[in-house]
């Protein structure tokens, strides 16, 4: 609210089901009256199509099926299920295209094959604009997450975008379907910005943030020398990250 800047809240299948699915939904509706800004709550990541069914059911209205892992036309069969679905509730679904690799601190799934990417190791897994094209036309998904230099979790070495590539695909996909950047902490600021301006409309960001209030409270404690109460330290971490938060919606902003 107080950047003006509309804001999406994801959760992956575990945050959902910890915190869960009803309380969160709740809340977001509260806000969503309270604040004069665009809110959206989405599942992120999520793998199982009932599961998506079910939260959207609740009143989730914006959902990611990842089907990445699957062959092309398995894909594209698993999106359109939830494509159809969704759809009839007014919730906007999210697909992806071109695995996006992950690290160990990758905190979206278990996988044991997870393992430390170079630049050059993440271009195995780049997003070819004709696949894209063909893929968001055959699912009519809203939304498509892309490989182009990004992973999850922390980076081995600073990571370079192909910002050429994301032209490539804002050309080939058609216009009511919107491209993701996933993986976008840790990457430069001015990186993102040329990844927004050459046609990225949604950024995901958590897992530098998460690191550094991580940091910031291990610091609080022992600054304290332990004897914070739990609920002053929330709060302390609670501001620590509103304000990263806030460096980083200006950011992404750009220039709007």
């Amino acid at each position: 609210v107080e950047m003006r800047s509309p804001v999406i809240i994801a959760g992956t299948p575990s945050t959902i089901e910890y915190a869960g699915a009803e309380y969160i939904n709740a809340m977001a509706e509260v806000a969503a009256h309270k604040y004069d800004i665009p809110i959206a709550i989405h599942l992120d990541h999520f793998e199982d199509v009932e599961a998506i069914k079910s939260n959207i059911d609740i009143g989730f209205k914006s959902c990611m099926i990842d089907a990445s892992k699957l062959e092309f036309e398995k894909n594209i069969a698993k999106v359109k299920e939830v494509v159809d679905y969704a759809h009839k509730f007014d919730a906007t679904v999210e697909a992806e295209l071109g695995i996006m690799a992950s690290t160990d601190e990758d905190t979206h799934d278990d996988d044991p094959e997870k393992r430390v990417l170079t630049n050059e190791d993440i271009r195995e897994f780049f997003t070819e604009p004709a696949e894209a094209k063909e893929f968001a036309e055959r699912t009519k998904c809203d939304a498509l997450a892309v490989c182009f230099g990004t992973m999850h979790g922390i980076y081995a070495e600073p990571p370079v975008l192909d910002i050429d590539r994301v032209k490539e695909l804002r050309e080939a996909i058609p216009d009511d379907t919107r491209i993701v950047m996933h993986g976008a902490s840790g990457v430069e600021f001015d990186q993102v910005q040329n990844a927004i301006t050459a046609g990225c409309s949604k950024v995901n960001y958590y897992s530098y943030m998460a690191k550094a209030t991580t940091k910031f409270v291990a610091d609080k404690v022992a600054e304290t020398d332990g004897k914070i109460a739990y609920h002053e330290l929330q709060e302390a971490a609670y501001e620590f990250m509103k304000g990263y938060a806030k460096d980083v919606i200006k950011a992404f902003k750009n220039g709007k």
